[in-house]
């Protein structure tokens, strides 16, 4: 069956509301089976990395956890692990929800100074959208030069292609995932049918077994390197990524390995309303990376939904309702300030401060966060991409 808790849709191709609401995400994690991550744990990131947390941190965009307390212990202890997250391009330019995980992923690879592999699962794409294998190949291309302007650092990042790289030990790990998960196990966790073809049932090892270190001899196996299997993974992803790796986690131990640690994000939500995440499909459901200053502006205050009142006479009574209210919801995932943030709201909600000033606000947030993306993107080469795909060891990768 699908991931369904009344009627929410949950999983890694579907993510759907009851009678398009909201997500539930207490009923989620209890679903799930996973943690709710605390301010205790937020507080101790901090101290233990000597840093603010991150803004999707401190203002709980990154939610939910799976043993993430033991990454921390391991780390206060002077143990080293690695990070491991990725991107399945469908698309040729991504949205401001498709960034969310990588800016968060940036953090905590500057954090705690740690490798980090990133997954393009360009072989899921052919089989979920019906692209050509050369047309996923080219977008997996362009999709890195998007993740690389985000900043990472080459020297402890190793980026690649399922196309690309898949053979050798990681296909070892994927044939020793697969003789542990049966038809109805695969069918239980991700809601197969019948009609599903048979590339789509297969495919789950393969998005498991890069949370193991031996799937990458050329980074983990290095005689100067102190790692071997007992190397912990850690790996920040949206929620509905979950059901792959609670597989993963449920064959980890029984296959010689530990499981590895999440740490899930809510989604980010579409600008017509908070009633799961943006769309591909739909273009003015989102914020692209590419989308002018006149787009921006346009999408805003056409197609943000607002939780301001019906009449500027009703809201200055009222105020907004900022439960539903997206350009707040943007400006808590963007607008870094939590003084101006705290402001807005309290203005906003209380009826003095109106939409459209709210909105203007977030049209200059977004546009500076985009035009930054946009200079960071035209300085990355073909070259670059190589490079960061390059199969070699990363000598810094824990300096």
């Amino acid at each position: 069956m699908a991931e369904d808790v009344d009627s929410q849709v949950v999983n890694p191709w579907e993510v759907t509301a009851k009678d398009s609401g909201k997500i539930d995400y207490d009923k989620l994690i209890e679903k799930f089976g996973c943690q709710r991550l605390s301010d205790d744990i937020v507080q101790r990131v901090e101290r233990l990395t000597g840093r603010p947390a991150h803004v999707f941190l401190r203002r709980g965009v990154f939610f939910a956890h799976r043993d993430f307390n033991e990454i921390l212990d391991l780390y206060e202890r002077g143990e080293k692990f690695y990070l491991y997250t990725g991107r399945g391009p469908s698309s040729e330019a991504l949205h401001l929800g498709h960034l969310v995980p990588f800016m968060f992923t940036k953090y905590l690879q500057d954090a705690f100074k740690v490798p980090l592999v990133i997954q393009l699962t360009d072989d899921e794409k052919c089989m979920w959208k019906n692209l050509a294998v050369e047309e996923s190949k080219r977008l997996a291309r362009e999709n890195a030069k998007d993740i690389i302007a985000c900043g990472f650092d080459i020297t402890r990042t190793f980026i690649f292609s399922d196309f690309n790289y898949l053979g050798g030990a990681f296909y070892e790990n994927m044939v020793k995932v697969a003789n542990c998960v049966t038809f109805n196990k695969v069918v239980g966790i991700f809601g197969f049918t019948p009609e599903d073809h048979i590339g789509k049932i297969s495919f789950p090892p393969v998005q498991a077994v890069p949370s193991f270190p031996s799937s990458f001899p050329h980074i983990f196996s290095n005689k100067n390197i102190k790692v071997n299997n007992n190397l912990r993974c850690l790996i920040p992803c949206a929620i509905d990524q979950d059901p792959y790796f609670r597989m993963t986690r449920d064959v980890a131990p029984r296959i010689g390995y530990q499981k590895p640690s999440l740490i899930e994000s809510s989604f980010f939500p579409a600008l017509q309303g908070e009633n799961g995440k943006m769309s591909a499909s739909d273009p003015n459901s989102a914020i692209y990376v590419t989308d002018s200053l006149k787009d921006i502006k346009n999408k805003v205050n056409r197609y943000a939904f607002s939780g301001g009142q019906d009449s500027i006479e009703n809201h200055r009574k009222f105020g907004a309702n900022l439960e539903v209210d997206i350009p707040i919801k943007y400006l808590s995932f963007f607008l870094d300030d939590d003084p101006e943030l705290e402001h807005i709201k309290e203005e906003y909600g209380s009826g003095r401060m109106l939409t459209g000033q709210v909105k203007a606000r977030l049209i200059e947030v977004l546009s500076e966060l985009v035009e930054r993306h946009r200079k960071a993107r035209a300085l990355v080469t073909d070259e670059m991409v190589d490079a960061f795909m390059a199969v070699g060891p990363l000598p810094y990768m824990f300096s």
